[in-house]
C-alpha cells in the first residue's frame, strides 16, 4: 500500500527535480546511497523530504574532511594528492566507495568548492560521480559543472543537479 501511495504522491508534481528523481528511482526499483562533501547531505535530505523516500534512499555518507573520504569511502591519498579534492577522480572514488559499502544499486557523489577558499579552483566548481551496480557489473560516470551564486545557492544547485542526472546516467548504464 505504501508503494502505491508513493507513486501517487510522486506523480502529483513530477516537474520538481527531487520528486522526478524519486519517481524514477521507484519506477526502476533503484535504491540510492550518497557520498557528499560540498553538499554536506543536501542530496539525501532533498530526497528524504519526499513521502515514502525510505523505499529509494538507503544511506548517506557526509565526508567533508579528506581523512573522512579516505576512512569511510576508500578514497586513496594518492588520488587526493594528484588530482586535488575538487576533481572527478575523487568523485569517482567516492561514488564507488559508497556503492561498495552499501546494498544500494546507485551511488551519487559530490565534491567541490562553494566559495573562493581554494585559489586553485574557481568558486562554484562541483564534481560529481554516479555509480550503478547490477549484479557484478559496476559503471561510474563523472562530470564537472560550475554553478553561480552565493555559497548556499551553489550547494543547493549542486544537490538538485546530482539528482536530475540520475536518470540520464542510468539510461547510459542500461544501454
Amino acid at each position: 500500500m505504501v508503494f502505491t501511495n508513493l507513486a501517487l504522491e510522486l506523480s502529483m508534481d513530477a516537474s520538481d527535480p527531487t520528486r522526478a528523481a524519486a519517481q524514477y528511482l521507484q519506477t526502476h526499483g533503484l535504491v540510492l546511497v550518497t557520498a557528499e562533501s560540498c553538499t554536506a547531505g543536501l542530496i539525501a535530505s532533498r530526497l528524504a523530504a519526499v513521502p515514502g523516500a525510505g523505499q529509494v534512499l538507503e544511506s548517506a555518507f557526509v565526508v567533508y574532511d579528506p581523512g573522512a573520504k579516505q576512512r569511510h569511502l576508500g578514497v586513496k591519498q594518492s588520488t587526493l594528492e594528484r588530482f586535488n579534492l575538487t576533481s572527478e577522480p575523487v568523485a569517482l572514488e567516492m561514488a564507488r566507495g559508497a556503492l561498495q559499502r552499501s546494498d544500494a544499486g546507485v551511488a551519487v557523489s559530490n565534491t567541490g568548492v562553494a566559495d573562493d577558499a581554494d585559489p586553485k579552483v574557481p568558486a562554484g566548481t562541483q564534481c560529481f560521480g554516479w555509480a550503478f551496480r547490477e549484479g557484478h557489473r559496476i559503471q561510474v560516470f563523472t562530470e564537472t559543472k560550475r554553478f553561480e551564486g552565493d555559497r548556499n545557492r551553489i550547494r543547493e544547485a549542486a544537490a538538485d543537479y546530482a539528482l536530475q542526472r540520475i536518470e540520464h546516467y542510468h539510461r547510459r548504464f542500461k544501454a
